[in-house]
């Protein structure tokens, strides 16, 4: 979600809710896109030049008009497109890459008159009266809902997160559309396989716009950690959760990223506990809250680490977790026969790819894994590793003619695991990975 220093009263948007109106909207962005390019190539032809179509398609103009109208929507077509510069980002034009990814921190918030038709329809007439102290502006705002401070009259602080009107309904239809125009537009290689991602966003998606289930990670997630001396997490306020409203404690640490003003012992503490859990969610439960937001984790005064956010959380079967355990173990071991095998049983690669590209793969996992491998204190803020990995990933693409994503729920543990990574580069961190990887794989695996 963007941080409260992020929202203005004028990001205010009021949102599209039939399907009508958001098709309507995406009819605009396509018109649009169409236009700046007619603009750029009679510019162009003025000047003697000869543009082709993608050329012109592909100008800054246009991939600022994908991301602001995508932002303005929200739901689901935000989603994709926050899912597409994480997940496939590597395989879009450079342009519309960078301008997808200003939706991971961008977001409009709804009106107050949109805000108060979700309250009234799920708390019913005169909810304020339960209320010390409603807060109206947002804290807090992302591609589902928004988050609101409360009092209650009891004198309890809420976090009261709310969703947008009419997001549930469209999330099908946005997925379909936002598709069927980068397609059109010919912004997604005809050469990749999108498919199976997009059914994987639209599962996720229904997922998370259901809060009384994010409700019952929320309530699992508390049950493993209650008595932990590291980390916090909110209780729910059943009385006041709905499908659409969730309500919790509110939790008032500081943003994890200011961490990086702290001694550099307080920093390698939390990124191994933050490390730590994050083996034993995929590893042991089996339940792994996989949105990489640095949002989605608070410093408290007391030195706690405070998890917010379940939305995107994920179960994985015994099956799934052990294959994963197979390819980090290889992946720490180095063995190049051993990474291949374990690739093949996650989904990496198929029993027909050819050797160059099989060997690519093989490179490109092994480059992943470096930090488990490394003995000693791997150093995350002098490492250069995810601008190898993008190298890689592009070199596998053009030379290889690299066409196929990994397994979907695989691309979700990328996600938090490039996220752990991104947090630990920007807080300065040196951990042993390898002495703490080591524990979780070196049973269970066939």
């Amino acid at each position: 979600m963007v941080p409260e220093s992020r929202i203005s009263p004028l990001m205010a948007r009021r949102i599209p809710q039939s399907r009508l109106s958001r098709l309507m909207q995406l009819g605009r962005l396509a018109g649009g896109l169409a236009g700046g390019a007619l603009g750029e190539g009679v510019r162009q032809l003025s000047q003697g030049q000869r543009p082709s179509m993608q050329d012109l398609l592909l100008i800054p103009s246009n991939a600022g008009r994908l991301a602001d109208r995508l932002a303005e929507m929200r739901g689901a077509a935000m989603k994709v497109g926050q899912l597409l510069s994480m997940e496939a980002g590597e395989f879009l034009p450079r342009e519309f890459s960078q301008a997808l990814k200003r939706l991971r921190d961008e977001a409009h918030t709804m009106p107050l008159i949109q805000l108060k038709h979700v309250l009234d329809a799920d708390w019913g007439q005169g909810w304020e009266k339960r209320f010390r102290h409603f807060s109206y502006a947002p804290v807090a705002a992302a591609s589902i809902g928004q988050v609101h401070e409360a009092v209650t009259r009891e004198g309890q602080r809420l976090a009261i997160k709310i969703q947008y009107p009419g997001i549930r309904d469209s999330i099908d239809s946005d997925v379909n559309n936002v598709a069927g125009m980068l397609k059109l537009f010919r912004l997604i290689p005809e050469a990749i396989d999108f498919e199976p991602l997009l059914a994987e966003a639209k599962k996720q998606l229904h997922q998370e716009a259901d809060y009384l289930r994010e409700a019952e990670w929320l309530i699992q997630v508390a049950e493993r950690l209650d008595g932990h001396p590291r980390f916090e997490a909110p209780a729910v306020i059943a009385s006041l959760t709905t499908s659409r409203v969730l309500a919790m404690s509110y939790l008032e640490g500081r943003p994890i990223e200011d961490l990086d003003q702290a001694d550099a012992a307080e920093r390698n503490r939390v990124a191994a506990a933050l490390l730590d859990l994050s083996l034993r969610e995929v590893f042991e439960w089996g339940l792994v809250q996989t949105d990489p937001n640095f949002a989605n984790f608070r410093y408290a005064g007391d030195g706690r680490i405070q998890l917010l956010d379940f939305g995107a959380a994920r179960r994985y079967p015994e099956e799934r977790r052990e294959a994963f355990r197979a390819i980090v173990k290889a992946g720490v071991e180095g063995a190049p026969a051993a990474i291949e095998r374990a690739a093949i049983r996650v989904g990496y690669l198929g029993s027909a790819d050819p050797s160059n590209y099989r060997a690519g793969i093989v490179d490109l996992i092994a480059t992943a894994t470096e930090p488990a491998r490394h003995r000693g204190g791997y150093d995350f803020g002098r490492s250069d590793l995810a601008r190898r990995a993008s190298e890689k990933v592009v070199d596998l693409r053009l030379r290889e003619k690299f066409g196929r994503l990994p397994p979907p729920d695989i691309l979700f543990l990328h996600r938090k695991l490039g996220g752990l990574y991104l947090l630990f580069r920007h807080l300065r961190t040196t951990l042993p990975v390898r002495a703490m990887v080591e524990p979780f794989i070196t049973v269970g695996v066939s």
